[in-house]
Parts: structure tokens; C-alpha cells; sequence
């Protein structure tokens, strides 16, 4: 169940009750997704790829580990694949404890199989707008690790507003060591403007609370 880069998005099932998931499966490829399936919590985790696109088709009453508890685990270990609960013991309760952990939707069998269909097309479609965000800040991550500490010492000090001049009697260097310092900054930044650049560096110390 591992996802290479650029893979084709997988619908993951995992139901305890044989019927259920033979039918999902059946279900589900003829509408033209790929399809794995699951028979416990424990056996998704163990062959489960975060970083393979995706959702998640779970049941919430299984032995050992439920749905719910296995919700708690992907949270836990910041798995972002989205969640859609199917159960015919449901009750508003479950419900509102599953959206209020970031379930996408909660279907009560019997459920129309378009219902589950177009649900699904949703979770795959915020699944990949999720992987893009998250790749693109992972490339501003990386980038920022590059910097020198020397770039670093400059990043900060025009998010505070200072001006080349200030920074140069602040280091006590020429003003024109500064420009190539800054000059480099923004080549391994990729920014287009110290606006952009300012922008990535606070989202990155925002996330990370470390920068």
C-alpha cells in the first residue's frame, strides 16, 4: 500500500465484514478508482504509505481497533489522508466525535452508492490540494535549511524593515556585502520580491515555531 511520487490516488477500505468489503470494492473500481482493502485497523497501519494520495473508506466497529481509534492514531502521527466513516450502528454521538477529529462525512448503512461515489471524488480532490500545500511548504522548508547562517541573519532583518545600510552597520560589513547576501537570499528562496520572501519565512515560523 506504498504511494510513489506521481501515483494514482488509492481508495482504501477497511471493514471487518467480508461482504461489505468485497461489495465496496466491486462498487468502487467499476467507477473507476483503484481500490485496497483492509480487513483491520491494524493491518491498514502496517502497510499504510503517508505519503501515498488517497482516502480512507473506514468502518467504525471493528475489533481490536475501531474506526474512531484508528482516526486518533492518523491524527497522532499527522496523517493527512481524508476520512470517510460508513457504520450501520451510527449514532449522533459517533458522528459528531469523527467530524469533530476532521472526518470528512459519516454514511450510515444502508447508503445510496452514489452518495459514497461523489464523497469519495470530494475526499480525493481535498487530498490532493492537501498534498500540494504540503509540498510546496516542505520546498520552502528545504530551501530555508540552504540558507547560511549569515542569510539567515538577513532574512530576519528585513522581515523587521531594515534597510541594506542599517543591515551593513549592524554586521559591520560594506552595504555592497550586504546586496550579495541578499542577492543570494532571494536566488535560493525563489522569491520574487522581498514581500514573497518575507511571506515564506513567516509561514515556515508560524508551522514550526523554530525559525
Amino acid at each position: 500500500m506504498t504511494g510513489e511520487p506521481g501515483s494514482a490516488p488509492v481508495v482504501f477500505v477497511v471493514d471487518d465484514d467480508d461482504a461489505v468489503r468485497s461489495s465496496l470494492k466491486l462498487l468502487l473500481q467499476s467507477a473507476g478508482f483503484a481500490v485496497s482493502t483492509c480487513t483491520t485497523a491494524a493491518e491498514f497501519l502496517a502497510g499504510h504509505d503517508p505519503d501515498g494520495p488517497g482516502c480512507l473508506v473506514l468502518d467504525v466497529r471493528m475489533p481490536d481497533m475501531n474506526g474512531l481509534e484508528l482516526q486518533a492514531e492518523l491524527n497522532r502521527r499527522g496523517d493527512i489522508i481524508p476520512v470517510i466513516f460508513i457504520t450501520g450502528h451510527g449514532d449522533v454521538p459517533m458522528a459528531v466525535e469523527a467530524m469533530q477529529h476532521g472526518a470528512m462525512d459519516f454514511l450510515q448503512k444502508p447508503f445510496r452508492d452514489e452518495a459514497l461515489i461523489g464523497r469519495i471524488r470530494d475526499a480525493l480532490a481535498l487530498d490532493a490540494r492537501n498534498r500540494a500545500r504540503l509540498s510546496a511548504r516542505r520546498a520552502i522548508d528545504a530551501r530555508l535549511a540552504s540558507l547560511t547562517p549569515r542569510e539567515q541573519q538577513v532574512l530576519r532583518l528585513l522581515a523587521q524593515g531594515l534597510s541594506n545600510k542599517q543591515m551593513a552597520a549592524e554586521f559591520g560589513v560594506s552595504q555592497r556585502t550586504v546586496e550579495i547576501h541578499r542577492a543570494h537570499l532571494m536566488q535560493k528562496m525563489q522569491a520574487h520580491s522581498v514581500a514573497q520572501l518575507i511571506r515564506m519565512s513567516l509561514d515556515a515560523r508560524i508551522r514550526t515555531s523554530t525559525y
